[in-house]
């Protein structure tokens, strides 16, 4: 087995692969990378059996083709070393053995056999849905809502994220229970309504990190009742579905907020981490004071005695009233919200609050963030 390959397209492709390889694999063979070579293509492939991603490139040239499972770490550890320059590879398929060839000299590293690597790909499903779309979107859907998934062990559902194919729409939905995001596209829908899938976390931060911000170039999504497969570019990534049913978070967001502010979203959000350094570290509320065009951004720490405050002008119809947040997710959902000013929406000081873009330069795109209160002490 013997090819040459150019160093800088190798590393891109074995950093995007070697993403899936956890910290503790369950089986030594998991900790590689398989190269299977041919006279035009190297096909490079990662999995955690969970997750398998993989993905081609182009040889330099080939003069034997084959198999070989190369371990992950040692082989992106000596290729990101390397300036551009075409790499020789051979590989002995008796023993394994493998020589990487440079200008400037050669290492020997030992692979394993690529047949011990689990054949973690089946054939599609019949029944499976199939879906065509566009990356940028669905980057924006994911990118939009992850950081609103949780970290429950119990009720695994709420670690994942939501995607519902409608049928005016396409719905990226997170929430951990104490926040929850809803992002809608209007320029893309499924052809039936009400199918969907859960998408776990750890394939929907794979596929933000690899996904091309290119509106221009497609995707293709295969989902059953147990698998999804994302295929685009030269990429292909395959992932096992969470079992079990995301709650209606339809029923959850209020509909009837009468009072209503309009902030410039880097002031508000500038106050409140300021703030919230004197927020009790165990609680970490924030209040808010909402009256005549005025909002009051205070939080005090009682044990150590510090307090402070800052007072804002803004945009408020509505009645007098005081409401708490967690400060760090209050944060964290205001930084999420990418137009210049925000909207919130509020019912009362014991129900969620919502949290709007005031202003949006795409007209497809539909994006509510809720954050749920916290009793003032």
């Amino acid at each position: 087995m013997k090819f040459v390959v150019s160093s800088t397209s190798l590393l891109t492709h074995l950093q995007a692969v070697g993403k899936v390889i956890g910290p503790k694999s369950t089986m030594p063979i998991l900790d590689c990378i398989v190269f299977d070579v041919t006279k035009k293509s190297i096909k490079l492939t990662a999995s955690d059996l969970e997750i398998t991603l993989t993905t081609k490139l182009e040889p330099e040239s080939v003069e034997h083709g084959g198999k070989i499972a190369i371990p992950a770490r040692i082989i992106l550890e000596i290729i990101k070393k390397f300036p551009e320059q075409p790499l020789t590879f051979e590989v002995d398929k008796d023993s394994y053995s493998i020589r990487i060839m440079s200008s400037n000299g050669e290492y020997s590293l030992v692979g394993c056999d690529a047949d011990e690597f689990p054949q973690t790909e089946s054939d599609a499903d019949e029944s499976s849905v199939k879906l065509k779309s566009n990356c940028g979107l669905v980057l924006d859907g994911i990118s939009k809502t992850l950081f609103a998934t949780g970290n429950d062990e119990i009720r695994l559902v709420m670690n994942c994220i939501l995607v519902e194919l409608m049928n005016d729409s396409i719905n990226f939905v997170a929430s951990d229970a104490h926040k929850l995001v809803r992002y809608k596209r209007f320029d893309a829908k499924g052809d039936e309504e009400n199918q969907s899938f859960i998408l776990p976390k750890k394939p929907a931060s794979l596929l933000k990190q690899i996904l091309p911000k290119k509106d221009d170039e497609n995707i293709k999504i295969e989902f059953s009742s147990k698998k999804a497969q994302f295929e685009f570019g030269t990429y292909k990534l395959s992932c096992k579905l969470i079992e079990g049913k995301f709650p209606n978070y339809n029923s959850v967001i209020p509909q009837n907020n009468p009072n209503k502010l309009i902030i410039d979203r880097e002031m508000l959000l500038n106050s409140i981490n300021r703030v919230s350094v004197v927020a009790n570290p165990a609680s970490n509320q924030i209040k808010l004071e909402l009256s005549n065009n005025k909002i009051e951004i205070s939080a005090q720490d009682i044990d150590f005695s510090t307090s402070g405050h800052e007072v804002l002008e803004c945009q408020y119809e509505g009645a007098q009233m005081a409401i708490g947040f967690k400060s760090s997710f209050l944060s964290e959902i205001i930084s999420n919200i990418t137009s210049s000013n925000i909207i919130v929406e509020l019912s009362d000081p014991v129900r969620p609050g919502l949290f709007l873009p005031y202003d949006n330069d795409n007209a497809d795109e539909d994006v509510l963030m809720m954050l749920m209160p916290m009793m003032i002490n």
